[in-house]
This record gives structure tokens, C-alpha cells and sequence, in this order.
């Protein structure tokens, strides 16, 4: 496999992203289906490896927010690359639209709930981030906050934006390492996918008219996006835009990116003192 250039893909901080020019497809890191096969059954093994040693030093937390347009391979993504991970050390949290006793709070409220704690993985499908992203598309939405739509003009969305840079910023601060990773569909790849959807009865349910409608918003889904990725990618928390009309492709790229931050972590397990190695030696003459 060819070598994956992680900053090919990261939105460096203070920059303007124009999403026409980033590529939906690129030239495969993978030779063949077996070549992807392999190479990300070698991330998987060694993102497992990590995450052990992530969970028994308990110092860390790594949140990966993985945010696409609809038919994107949001949920394949999450299944195939952490696929290896034990449970007990990750949680997946779904965002969709607030409602109940979210909408009472500020709008990163639910955010802060679904944290991972220390030595743990903590991953958000969709997140905070659809308050500056949907809600901007559909600013009525806001009237169920006690905003005035009227007056969601750009000062709004900047300010809701600084909010998240100073959230994710609190959170690096305390070890909570932050990726975030747009995958980025073309709207032709989309439409095949909404096909397949409804051509192939298991997808079914996967599908709705609420689909079609929102794809009636691409333009300015598009240019949400591209305010966003501009104004919250970061040292600490950065962007990473996903070529993903390739789902395996996709694939690698993002296990490639999220090893590679767990890595450069240098994990290890936690080294035993002598006074413990002496009482392990012990209990293990008494077991003999």
C-alpha cells in the first residue's frame, strides 16, 4: 500500500476551505479488495493494540466526530475501523435533532454529556456541530432554543463557532484529543447510494422522503460546511476532509489518521514499581 500523508487531508487552521476544490475520489491507497482487506485488518489490529494500552494508562480520552451528508458511509465507517475495539473502552453517541430537556440547555449541553472519560473512546455520529450546520440551513429550528430566527444572522453563527473552538479547546487541555472527519460525498455518488437504497429491500429502512428533501438543500448544506470547516479547525481539533465516494478508501484514510494521533500519543502500559513487583511474587508463590 501506498503511504497515506495524513496532512493531505487535515483543513489547516486560518484557512478558507472551498470544498469544490477537494476531491470526492482520489486514486486508491489499496491494490485490490484484498489489498484493502489486509492493510485495514492491520489498522484494526494495531488501533486494538492502542487502545489497550489508551484504557490501562487512564490518562488520555481520544473523541473522533465524524460528520457527512446523508448516504455518506457515516455508520460502515464506524463499524469497519473500530471494528477491533473492545467495547468496554468506546462508546458510539448518535445526535439527531434536540428535543426534551436538551433543548433547555445551551446548544453544547448534550455534547458535554456524552464525553468519554479518561482511557477511553468516546465517538460522536453527527454532533455538536449539526447546530451550526442543519440549524443553519433550517434556521426556524432555532424558535424550539428561544432564538429568534429572524436574527440568525452571520454574528450568530460566528459566535456559536467561537463557542465550539473554546469548547474543543477546554477539552484538549484535558486531555481529551479531539478528531474530526468530514466525509466528503459528491452529490452524483449520493444519488446512486439513495438508489441502492431503495432497489435493495435490506436498505429499505435506511431511506425516506425527509432524505430527498434535505438533498434539495446541497448548495447551501455546502456552504454551511465550508464555514464551518474554516472557522473550527484547529491545532488541537482539526478537520480532516475524507474523499468518500470510495467507501474503502475512506476507510483507510480515516483508521490511517486516527492511528497515527494514537500513536504519536506513545502509549504505554503503566510500569509496575518494585514494591508491587515484589507483592505480585508473592501472591504468586502463595498460588503455587
Amino acid at each position: 500500500m501506498k503511504p497515506i500523508d495524513t496532512d493531505d487531508f487535515r483543513v489547516k487552521p486560518d484557512t478558507t476551505v472551498d470544498l469544490k476544490a477537494w476531491p470526492t475520489r482520489i486514486e486508491p491507497f489499496h491494490a485490490s479488495k484484498e489489498d484493502y482487506q489486509a492493510h485495514l485488518a492491520n489498522h484494526i489490529t494495531r488501533l486494538s493494540e492502542q487502545q489497550q494500552k489508551l484504557y490501562a494508562t487512564d490518562r488520555h480520552a481520544l473523541l473522533l466526530i465524524f460528520q457527512a451528508m446523508d448516504a455518506a458511509g457515516k455508520d460502515g465507517m464506524i463499524r469497519h475501523v473500530m471494528s477491533g475495539v473492545n467495547p468496554q473502552g468506546c462508546e458510539v453517541t448518535s445526535f439527531k435533532h434536540p428535543g426534551g430537556a436538551e433543548l433547555g440547555h445551551d446548544f453544547l449541553w448534550r455534547a458535554y454529556r456524552a464525553l468519554p472519560e479518561r482511557g477511553r473512546i468516546g465517538i460522536f455520529n453527527r454532533s455538536h456541530y449539526e447546530d451550526v450546520l442543519i440549524v443553519r440551513v433550517h434556521p426556524e429550528l432555532l424558535a424550539s432554543e428561544g432564538f429568534n430566527p429572524a436574527k440568525a444572522d452571520g454574528d450568530f453563527w460566528k459566535e456559536r463557532m467561537r463557542s465550539i473552538r473554546a469548547f474543543e479547546r477546554h477539552l484538549g487541555a484535558n486531555t481529551i484529543h479531539v478528531l474530526k472527519f468530514f466525509l466528503h460525498l459528491s452529490k452524483d455518488e449520493q444519488r446512486k447510494r439513495f438508489l441502492a437504497r431503495i432497489d435493495e429491500p435490506e436498505k429499505n429502512w435506511k431511506f425516506s422522503q425527509a432524505d430527498m428533501v434535505e438533498r434539495g438543500f446541497w448548495s447551501e448544506y455546502q456552504h454551511a460546511y465550508q464555514q464551518t470547516l474554516s472557522e473550527t479547525s484547529t491545532k488541537t481539533a482539526p478537520w480532516f476532509i475524507v474523499p468518500a465516494d470510495d467507501k474503502q478508501n475512506a476507510r483507510l484514510i480515516v483508521s490511517h489518521i486516527v492511528l497515527d494521533r494514537m500513536e504519536q500519543l506513545k502509549l504505554s502500559y503503566p510500569k509496575v514499581s518494585a514494591e508491587r513487583t515484589a507483592e505480585l511474587q508473592k501472591i504468586r508463590a502463595e498460588l503455587k
